[in-house]
């Protein structure tokens, strides 16, 4: 069964937003590997406390990552 880790600074994302990151995850895995594989794929969220990350030689915070969450694509 395959696992996949995701982190993220903490308090970005809400519940229904870490939720609908679960889902989509799982069903892309299920594209590519089929649907038993979807079914049986385990996804775990971790939050980073703000501030514990970073590079390119600054510190990543929930206020730089919510920001960047809401800029235009």
């Amino acid at each position: 069964m395959p696992t996949v880790d995701v982190q993220v600074l903490e308090d970005v994302f809400t519940l229904e937003e870490k939720q609908k990151l679960i889902r989509g995850i799982a069903r892309v895995f299920g594209e590519v590997a089929g649907e038993w594989m979807r079914d049986n794929t385990s996804i775990r969220i971790h939050e980073v406390k703000s501030g514990h990350w970073g590079g390119a030689e600054s510190c990543w915070t929930t206020e730089i990552a919510r920001g960047k969450k809401s800029a235009p694509v």
